[in-house]
């Protein structure tokens, strides 16, 4: 089955705006029985697009937690850059410009008002989706939870979760697409196998080849793919996949040039400060080379001019270090 990649914005915001299928990866990923979602309405990204490479939706999710009860959080799912260009400039991570903006994208939630209830902002819970690895973290999923402990260490359960706590604190979740290699274990395994890049047709990026026989009598997963066979099949999806890979290429070129720079110029920096270091150094041994010549020929009876006129210093010069 041919099916158009999902790792790409237009075909990732088309797949997530079936409230269905949205139930179905979000419930996945958290965990969680997600009975509801809900599209924040002033998110999609990128609405800036020369600041490249993060696209997110915002998510109003309604969790039903063991005990039966329901709870709204808020999940912010980021889909990081790099996933076309990942082996440029010698695999050049796209960690450092990704970071602010996840960071910068998090601080919006917080100053936002409709995410609070009552006196508390709502949980939130930071998806990020990357189209690139991780340093050496081999796992593809990573969970980072918070825990809170005392002065000495210890694990402090008594009167947690509490909602002031979990307003100013969030978990995230962090997929390495490229460590997705068709292992398929468990449900989340299931659901992201279609992110999986080893699956991609050899002369076109923009599709995936999918056995669909792994999906037999699965109907979310039959119904996520029928929604990407039918991206795939869109002429206007696949020229925008064409727009954002001519676009992205020239940025993520420019974004990466611009950071070897920075590279090359504090490597500049650092070694200009070790120059300035040993001549400060070597200063200081003429320094102290001065005062010795200058002490000797004192005691062996010549005058200040005398000194002067010998090391080829002015007069002023022995004087001073004379009277040190």
């Amino acid at each position: 089955m041919i099916i158009a990649n999902p790792i790409y914005d237009i075909v990732f915001k088309y797949l997530m705006e079936d409230e269905r299928i949205a139930r179905t990866i979000l419930s996945a990923l958290l965990k969680k029985d997600v009975v509801a979602v809900e599209i924040r309405p002033h998110e999609y990204a990128n609405d800036q697009r020369d600041t490249l490479s993060v696209f997110r939706i915002d998510f109003g999710a309604t969790v039903r937690q063991q005990d039966g009860k329901e709870q709204l959080i808020l999940v912010e799912l980021q889909k990081g850059g790099g996933q076309r260009l990942s082996s440029v400039y010698g695999g050049y991570p796209w960690l450092e410009t990704e970071t602010l903006r996840f960071r910068q994208y998090l601080g919006v939630h917080y100053s936002n008002p409709k995410n609070m209830t009552g006196k508390h902002a709502l949980p939130t819970i930071a998806v990020y989706l990357l189209g690139h690895k991780v340093g050496d973290i081999e796992e593809p999923v990573l969970y980072v939870n918070h825990q809170s402990h005392d002065y000495n260490g210890n694990l402090v359960t008594k009167g947690i979760p509490n909602a002031f706590v979990d307003s100013l604190t969030h978990d995230s979740i962090i997929v390495q697409i490229p460590r997705l290699h068709g292992q398929i274990n468990n449900r989340l395994d299931m659901v992201l196998s279609i992110f999986d890049q080893t699956r991609k047709a050899h002369d076109n990026e923009h599709i995936l080849q999918v056995d669909e026989d792994i999906y037999s009598d699965d109907q979310e997963m039959e119904r996520i793919l029928h929604r990407l066979t039918m991206a795939a099949a869109d002429a206007d999806m696949r020229h925008s996949m064409n727009v954002e890979d001519e676009y992205f290429s020239a940025i993520e070129r420019r974004d990466t040039e611009i950071m070897l720079k920075d590279k090359e110029l504090a490597k500049k920096d650092e070694q200009l400060a070790e120059d300035k270091a040993l001549l400060a150094e070597k200063d200081g041994q003429l320094a102290a080379l001065l005062r010795s010549s200058v002490q000797t020929l004192h005691q062996a009876g010549l005058s200040p001019e005398g000194i002067a006129t010998s090391l080829g210093k002015d007069v002023e010069t022995i004087k001073a270090i004379l009277e040190e």
